[in-house]
């Protein structure tokens, strides 16, 4: 049937606010109409896949202790020689940084040969976690998707007060339009949000917020139903691929509202008085670390991702230059030397992180069987920029860990295969994610 012909500037209203529309047919024409069109679809089909996945993993999550996922970012590399092991499998032969994790030996997993095949350049690090294919991560033109953080959080995040932590900064977070997340940088507001409770005015506010935006969207909601009645049939799709977010932005509203009313856990910790800066790196890396082990400890959340690392001399002793510097060592002996001191200490107290929660008991195991905890950067050799042969460690989670897993050094294994591996650790019936071509099956 014919359609009526839409103003670009036509917005949805409501409660003094105005929302604007997803370029329609009804709108304009050209060659736009079939780049909108593609870009609709691709949302319809992966919010549909969202659903399905999310109906897939119906109860199962709740039997036993959940599944969870951390992701540790680090921007500046590990000298590979003291990050892999001269050997494979289990009883690989530990390298210097290794020692330091033997009584964890069969807990976790090093990767080497595993990539996602980015030309050479920090800009890559954009997409440590979301390995979308080649093609969209070029210096000066890129085209992001969702992390793998994201990703866990779009499918069980309703299940918890958080549906995730984006912790430390950095790009470790983005959502599925491949728009950026920040982080937070803070260590005392990430405990207040966890643990503490606001005044009595505050949390009625809070509710007041809420339950505001839930009216809105109800009146949006009816604008889109009337409109949808007067456009064609390829505009009716994209508007209902809008709707489908509209009615999620409720749930996500409805569920604010119960979280509101919902006491937050007690923790026997005391809240941090400091936040620590880049030069203080082991200390802001271990505070980060015992707020995230006790996010997963209060179930308050199952998606965490943490992005470490500075460009500052540590305080560390023994060490006098800038992280940055000493990464970018040209095999120069003396910044060679300064940099294991740096991702040693790095290393030790991710260590301890593991052993903390390997510590904890749950109702089938402990916090480390469950959680899965991914340990990466974007860079394979940060002195050449090269993007290749990643440092990769994968613990916990329910895998089979092999010790030293080795693929082709020179073809090197996608890493958004290893994503696809891990979401289905969260009981997420996943057969691809970004540029995935396969899936790990070694663990």
């Amino acid at each position: 049937m014919p359609w009526t012909k839409l103003d670009r500037r036509t917005m949805l209203r409501a409660a003094g606010i105005a929302i604007g529309l997803p370029l329609l047919d009804s709108m304009d024409t050209g060659a736009q109409h079939a780049a909108a069109a593609e870009q609709a679809a691709g949302q319809a089909a992966g919010e549909a896949a969202g659903r399905a996945a999310e109906r897939s993993v119906g109860e199962s999550a709740d039997r036993g202790a959940p599944p969870r996922v951390v992701l540790v970012g680090q921007p500046l590399g590990m000298y590979a020689p003291h990050f892999f092991p001269a050997t494979t499998g289990r009883d690989y032969q530990s390298s210097r940084y290794l020692k330091l994790f033997e009584p964890l030996r069969g807990h976790f997993t090093v990767f080497s040969g595993m990539s996602h095949r980015y030309a050479a350049g920090h800009f890559a690090e954009v997409a440590l976690f979301t390995g979308v294919s080649p093609e969209f991560i070029r210096e000066r033109d890129i085209k992001n998707g969702v992390s793998l953080d994201q990703e866990v959080a779009q499918r069980v995040g309703h299940r918890t007060r958080f549906p995730s932590l984006i912790l430390g900064g950095g790009n470790a977070a983005w959502n599925a339009r491949g728009v950026r997340l920040p982080g937070e940088s803070r260590a005392t507001q990430v405990f207040k949000r966890l643990f503490l409770a606001g005044s009595p005015e505050d949390e009625a506010r809070e509710l007041r917020r809420v339950r505001n935006g839930q009216s809105i969207l109800d009146d949006v909601g009816g604008q889109i139903q009337s409109l949808s009645r007067k456009v064609g049939t390829a505009d009716r799709q994209r508007l209902e691929s809008f709707l489908a977010s509209v009615r999620e932005a409720e749930q996500a509203l409805k569920q604010d509202e119960q979280w509101q009313t919902t006491p937050k856990p007690k923790v026997d910790y005391p809240p941090p008085t400091n936040d620590f800066g880049g030069a203080q790196l082991i200390e802001r890396s271990r505070q980060w670390y015992n707020l995230t082990r006790l996010a997963l400890q209060t179930d308050s959340t199952r998606a965490i991702s943490l992005w470490l690392g500075t460009q500052e001399r540590p305080e560390i002793m023994g060490v006098s230059l800038g992280h940055h510097d000493a990464s970018h060592h040209g095999q120069d002996p003396a910044k060679l030397d300064q940099l294991a001191m740096i991702e040693e200490a790095e290393m030790k107290v991710f260590s301890e992180f593991l052993e903390s929660l390997r510590g904890i008991e749950e109702r089938d195991g402990t916090l480390l069987d469950r959680t899965a905890v991914l340990y990466a950067s974007n860079l394979g050799n940060s002195s050449s920029h090269d993007n290749n042969n990643l440092p990769i460690l994968l613990a916990g989670g329910r895998f089979q860990h092999r010790g030293h897993v080795a693929f082709d050094a020179k073809d090197n294994k996608r890493m958004a295969n290893l994503f696809v591996r891990m979401l289905r650790h969260m009981e997420i019936d996943a057969e691809k994610f970004g540029g995935s071509d396969g899936v790990v099956t070694e663990i």
